[in-house]
């Protein structure tokens, strides 16, 4: 299936899905990491999720972040640009909602993406290759593209991977794994 047509899949799947549901599929998701290679570095990047897309609940990952004392990072979205600008997440940090409902930082500390060790990433389908779909706006294409080589990409998806996304390209970043409630993936 193409990008298009996958976007059009998913966001259907997770309208589908109750409150319950994805609190459910978030803790699930949470206890995979869990059994992730990935707690001995330091800059996390976590997306903040939004309700109203019914995204993976990233509290409970959050909570394991501030759990081992890791440094966290999220995002600003730059529309204009579609860029992001990323802030380290502390216990001053005033969140808001932007006009597409993302939670972000007004303002804080900026943090260089070659500093970020591990990326959590939003998506709405993968394929088994680790391709990934998001929204199409290109941000974490972007971002990814700029972070340190080693950092790693880490999907999160309520669903499982599809054979292939026919579409998919040399400029779109490949995650190094992608974590859903049943299982882990590695590419």
């Amino acid at each position: 299936m193409t990008k298009k047509e996958l976007r059009k899949k998913y966001k259907a799947l997770r309208s589908e899905l109750s409150i319950d549901q994805i609190e459910d599929f978030s803790i699930a998701i949470a206890n995979q990491l869990l059994k992730l290679p990935i707690w001995e570095v330091s800059f996390y990047h976590i997306f903040l999720s939004i309700e109203e897309q019914k995204e993976v609940n990233t509290d409970y990952i959050l909570n394991i972040l501030s759990g081992k004392d890791k440094n966290i990072v999220i995002s600003k979205s730059d529309f204009k640009t579609n860029t992001l600008t990323h802030f380290l997440l502390t216990d001053n940090t005033t969140i808001r909602k932007n006009n597409y409902n993302i939670p972000e930082p007004v303002d804080g500390i900026e943090i260089s993406t070659d500093k970020i060790d591990v990326v959590f990433i939003p998506l709405l389908a993968f394929d088994k290759q680790g391709n990934r779909v998001g929204y199409g706006k290109g941000f974490y294409d972007k971002f990814l593209s700029h972070c340190n080589p080693k950092a790693l990409k880490i999907g999160l998806s309520f669903f499982e991977a599809e054979d292939e996304i026919s579409d998919a390209f040399e400029g779109d970043v490949g995650l190094d794994y992608c974590v859903t409630p049943e299982k882990i993936n590695h590419f």
